[in-house]
């Protein structure tokens, strides 16, 4: 059955309203912002600054940590309850109200970090509630074309995301967010008055999230509709448990999709700490200001959206399983730098005092974060429609979503354990390379078609 264009341009709206909630909040302006006042707020406490910055990149990790068990505990029960009801709307309605109110109230950090832990709260219910909304969006997937469509689908999704990310971030540098001389990227002072003292510009960034999202994701909600065919079965609180129970029984039989599901849950907890930690990481680290961060930012997201698309059509042609491979392996590269640099050396080799390299490479790394991680994030959407049953392709996806979250708690907690036992950001990312190696070696027992043999022999 053909999918009308509209349609599968308003499913891929939601990729372009809620990106820069990952791009602006998470890794480049409001997550660097948050660890400077952070490391700043442990120092006036009598913290020494290697202390302050371990401590202010613990309690960030600390946070997604909680709300990776938070999404881990409630996913696969959501997503069993809403296969059950046939209906994903209402609840992807619902963690948009939620997400909207979250991002608008970050306007809240202020300087002095006298709300530092209320903000910190507000922000992962807000990274809970976006990531709830997308398991739901991603349920849709399987029914906008076929195994070829889909992949290109999913690339030009993620794609679209990307440069919806990359239109904000030039937004916030240009006319909001602020460097230390109180100015922005264009050298005047912040749009509508905005104080820079009281770093108001930057404050932005949360209801400049919200209200992006409120105007772009109306496409979303015009034109994508529930199956009104869609099965529906009791939704009762026991019904729905067995229902979920029964799923995950039935993974153990199916050696492909368990090994897919396994491996993509440790190598997506790494790119995630990746994107959560990367602008913390140069703020803490290389010591960036926020629009430093920011044009790193807008370099890796036009990367991301160019890789992206370009790995939608490898997708199409050769299928999700190599361009996984491919890009899992650029972010272990990555990884292995991140680790072993500093501002004073490069794998233990000194670097003359001022030196501009590790700014050069990290440049080049966030040009790969970006590329592998939107092609690793697009065809693993895509393998996951080879592994679902043509007439439970919710049920898969409530599936991904579960292993997704699992462990979203492991890397951070990780990171945290790392930072905190070494007293060191840098050696803090070991973990991030450890998961990334679990992953690919568990997808070499991945069927590159899914499980369509065992469908046409069933």
């Amino acid at each position: 059955m053909a999918v009308s264009k509209k349609r599968i341009w308003g499913w891929m709206a939601f990729d372009w309203a809620s990106q820069p909630f990952y791009t602006l909040g998470l890794t480049f302006i409001f997550g660097p912002y948050f660890a400077a006042v952070a490391t700043e707020y442990f120092m006036s406490g009598g913290q020494d600054s290697a202390a302050a910055k371990a401590s202010a990149q613990g309690i960030w990790s600390a946070g997604q940590t909680v709300a990776g068990l938070l999404i881990a505990f409630t996913a696969p029960f959501l997503g069993a309850f809403a296969d059950n009801s046939g209906r994903k709307m209402p609840w992807i309605f619902f963690f948009s109200v939620i997400y909207v109110g979250a991002t608008f109230a970050l306007w809240g950090l202020t300087p002095d970090g006298s709300a530092l832990i209320l903000m910190l709260v507000i922000f992962y219910v807000g990274f809970f509630a976006a990531e709830s909304g997308l398991n739901f969006v991603n349920a849709i997937l399987p029914s906008l074309g076929n195994d070829e469509e889909v992949g290109r689908i999913s690339g030009s999704g993620a794609a679209f995301g990307y440069w919806g990310g990359v239109v904000s971030l030039f937004i916030m540098l240009l006319l909001l967010a602020e460097n230390d001389a109180g100015v922005t990227l264009l050298g005047n002072a912040p749009l509508f008055g905005l104080d820079p003292d009281l770093r108001e510009g930057t404050r932005s960034v949360g209801p400049f999230i919200a209200i992006w999202y409120i105007v772009f994701i109306i496409p979303f909600f015009l034109y994508v509709r529930d199956d009104p065919k869609a099965e529906k079965k009791s939704t009762k609180l026991s019904a729905v448990w067995c229902e979920l129970v029964e799923t995950l029984r039935s993974v153990l039989h199916r050696k492909s999709l368990l090994n897919f599901l396994v491996g993509s849950m440790f190598y997506r907890d790494a790119l995630n700490a990746l994107y959560a930690f990367g602008g913390v990481y140069a703020a803490l680290v290389l010591d960036w200001t926020i629009i430093q961060i920011g044009v790193f930012g807008i370099i890796a997201a036009i990367a991301a959206a160019i890789t992206t698309w370009l790995s939608g059509l490898a997708d199409a042609r050769l299928g999700p399983k190599p361009v996984i491979r491919v890009a899992v392996w650029v972010l272990i590269l990555v990884s292995v730098i991140i680790v072993g640099m500093s501002r004073e050396a490069i794998f233990g080799i000194p670097l003359a005092e001022g030196s501009g390299l590790p700014d050069i490479i990290f440049y080049i790394c966030g040009v790969c974060i970006g590329g592998a991680g939107g092609a690793v994030y697009a065809s693993s959407r895509s393998m996951m429609v080879r592994h679902a049953h043509p007439e439970r392709p919710a049920e898969a996806f409530g599936l991904f979503a579960l292993t997704g979250k699992a462990t979203a708690f492991l890397a951070p907690a990780l990171i945290t354990l790392f930072t905190l036992m070494t007293g060191n950001n840098q050696l803090g990312f070991l973990p991030v390379i450890f998961l990334f190696l679990i992953g690919l070696f568990l997808l070499r027992w991945v069927n590159k078609d899914g499980d369509r043999a065992e469908w046409s022999a069933s």
